[in-house]
């Protein structure tokens, strides 16, 4: 058999792994980007070092001879989903949920307006990116709307000093601009109240631990009865524990992170520099429901950060309601001898672990399903991009921008430096 992988994010290199290992298949990994790991490089923050050295982990992969890398292929643009289902016995959809959710409320189209998912990009270094280095020196205030871990990540790298980073791997482009912020206050603004927010604790005492930051959390935002609230999960009662002793402190610092819970965004004006929000409280059954009143927090940018949601490729079958692939069992609803893992099946939630035994499900599924192989030859695929002018990164591309980065990195002291322009990495992972 030979299976073509899409997306080599964690569900992708682990489909591929459980392919090659378990069941000696010939798997061909492809993305988009000239790089692999998905959003364990682009997603993950530069500071969070122990979970971006998974990535050293996912390597070992595409250190099987059965597996091979195949970087800088669009799907729809480079090879059809038709053609993959014609070289391949089967086709597994990894390519995970990388769009961000929209509010829908006024002012959200100012271009000081951003989505977490474009910000994380920047400071990660995603070749795609839309740099916003020249976005910070104008803001003061910056609203994060969310309360889950990107929204932490995003208020984090925002406000944090700069000897705090400048040994990650952040590129070099971000650190000067994050240098150049002019951000004293960051507001993490939610509908909902602390008890129903989605940190985990780990993320959340974060915040408490960034050197001349105060953190700011009213203590009537709080639940009135703590043990209740907090005996419902020990996440939970954890992320009380934490905030209840912010709420405590007294502010001495210059720079502040400041929750704003029960708030729900109702409009931005941030020409006049303030985001609009409507107060918001449980009634009796626990329900959320509106104050009537409307507060404004000063803002002259805002980070949403309310979810990520998957996009459709050309000939796959996509549900527009759910924003993922339609399947059963794994299998693509409407589309033969082709399966679906991770976020674009089941949406963005869930941890790496979660993505790996959705991957390993998927491929139990697709092995126990499958018929006599009729793949076409590996050198044939690799024709067709050829013939149309593609730039195959393969995986000893990516070795030489592996290497490049650190060496980058070590000139300035560091242990790697992210390279962030597309031509640059396929360049230098071609060898030219």
């Amino acid at each position: 058999m030979r299976v073509a992988v899409i997306g080599a994010g964690p569900s992708g290199i682990y489909a591929a792994e459980h392919l090659a290992s378990e069941y000696h298949v010939e798997v061909d990994v492809y993305d988009y980007l000239p790089v692999p790991f998905g959003l364990v490089r682009y997603g993950v923050a530069p500071d969070h070092y122990s979970i971006r050295s998974v990535r050293d982990k996912l390597a070992e992969t595409f250190e099987n001879p059965l597996v091979r890398f195949r970087g800088n292929v669009k799907i729809g643009r480079d090879v059809s989903a038709q053609e993959l289902q014609e070289h391949y016995d089967a086709v597994v959809y990894t390519y995970g949920a990388s769009l961000d959710r929209e509010l829908g409320i006024p002012g959200e189209d100012h271009r000081m307006s951003i989505a977490a998912t474009a910000f994380v990009r920047w400071y990660t270094g995603h070749p795609d990116a839309i740099d916003f280095g020249e976005y910070l020196p104008y803001a003061s205030d910056v609203a994060v709307i969310g309360l889950g871990n990107v929204a932490v990540d995003v208020t984090r790298i925002l406000i944090k000093p700069m000897s705090e980073l400048e040994l990650t791997d952040i590129p070099q482009h971000v650190l000067d601009a994050l240098a150049r912020s002019a951000v004293r206050r960051v507001h993490v603004v939610g509908r909902r109240g602390p008890e129903h927010a989605t940190f985990t604790t780990k993320e959340l005492k974060e915040l408490g631990e960034i050197p001349g930051v105060d953190v700011i959390v009213d203590p009537k935002d709080l639940p009135s009865d703590f043990a209740q609230a907090a005996a419902s999960n020990k996440v939970v009662a954890r992320n009380l524990e934490v905030m209840s002793d912010w709420s405590k402190r007294e502010e001495h610092a210059d720079k502040s992170i400041q929750f704003h819970f029960y708030c729900a965004p109702v409009g931005m004006d941030l020409e006049r520099g303030v985001l609009s929000v409507m107060k918001m409280k449980l009634d009796e059954n626990g329900k959320l429901i509106s104050t009537g009143d409307v507060k404004d927090i000063e803002s002259q940018m805002v980070i949403r950060s309310i979810g990520y949601r998957g996009e459709g490729l050309p000939g796959v079958p996509f549900d527009q309601e759910s924003n993922v692939i339609p399947s059963v069992d794994s299998a693509v609803v409407g589309l033969e001898n082709s399966y679906v893992a991770g976020w674009i099946k089941r949406g963005p939630s869930g941890i790496i672990g979660t993505n790996k035994k959705d991957a390993v499900a998927c491929i139990n599924q697709l092995v126990s399903s499958s018929s006599e192989s009729k793949a076409t030859s590996a050198e044939i695929i690799d024709q067709v991009l050829a013939d149309r002018g593609v730039n195959v990164v393969d995986f000893a591309g990516w070795k030489r921008i592996d290497a490049r980065e650190k060496e980058l990195g070590q000139s300035r002291g560091r242990e790697r430096t992210t390279i962030h322009n597309r031509e640059n990495l396929i360049q230098i992972g071609l060898g030219i």
